[in-house]
């Protein structure tokens, strides 16, 4: 609890992250909330954003080969935001990448995803990676928020060590309903769409 307390305040002290619901409203409803991905600051942006009621049950889908690379990040990630690794890169071992996340839903948690798959240099995200679709196949209950996370990739983009203070908004979108047959690559621009839309 210090260190997620420490996380907040510190967060909240560079760039505000001052969430904005632009059709939807903090429930306590399981969700996927897929965002833009530019800065290391992301993750703790939109998860500092939400009500502390939320944040409890929410888990930041983390990629295992960078939050386990030393004890401070790998602290950070399991301590502090209490995330779910995901292993980027597909072995024997990670037959199933997506396996974590589906035991994290499972239980119940939300989660907080980029489908974009690795930081983006740009302010409106590159195409989504297939992750979000199997997801959401898997899991038709679970709602489907797009977020835009407006200025982080001024604050901290990709190669920087230490982020610039700028105010950052966090918007959340309306859910993005399902469409029966819809295939993958239309579902995925169509998800990308919504938190375009939002910037």
């Amino acid at each position: 609890m210090l260190i997620s307390a420490l996380l907040i305040g510190l967060t909240r002290a560079l760039v505000g992250a001052a969430p904005r619901w632009m059709g939807s409203v903090p429930t306590a409803a399981q969700r996927i909330y897929f965002a833009n991905h530019s800065s290391h600051i992301d993750t703790l942006a939109l998860w500092s954003a939400l009500p502390r009621a939320l944040r409890r049950r929410t888990r930041p889908v983390a990629a295992a080969d960078y939050w386990n690379a030393d004890p401070v990040r790998r602290c950070i990630a399991v301590r502090g935001l209490n995330a779910v690794f995901i292993e980027r890169q597909r072995s024997e071992a990670t037959k199933d990448p997506l396996a974590p996340l589906a035991e994290a839903l499972d239980a119940g948690d939300s989660l907080i995803l980029f489908p974009e798959g690795t930081r983006n240099l740009q302010a409106l995200p590159a195409p989504f990676k297939a992750g979000l679709f199997h997801l959401a196949e898997r899991f038709p209950d679970v709602e489907l928020v797009p977020v835009y996370l407006e200025n982080l990739h001024r604050c901290m983009p990709k190669g920087s060590v230490f982020p610039v203070p700028l105010i950052c908004t966090v918007r959340f979108g309306a859910p993005l309903a399902r469409i029966a047959g819809e295939t993958r690559a239309d579902f995925l621009e169509r998800a990308r769409r919504a938190v375009t839309e939002l910037a």
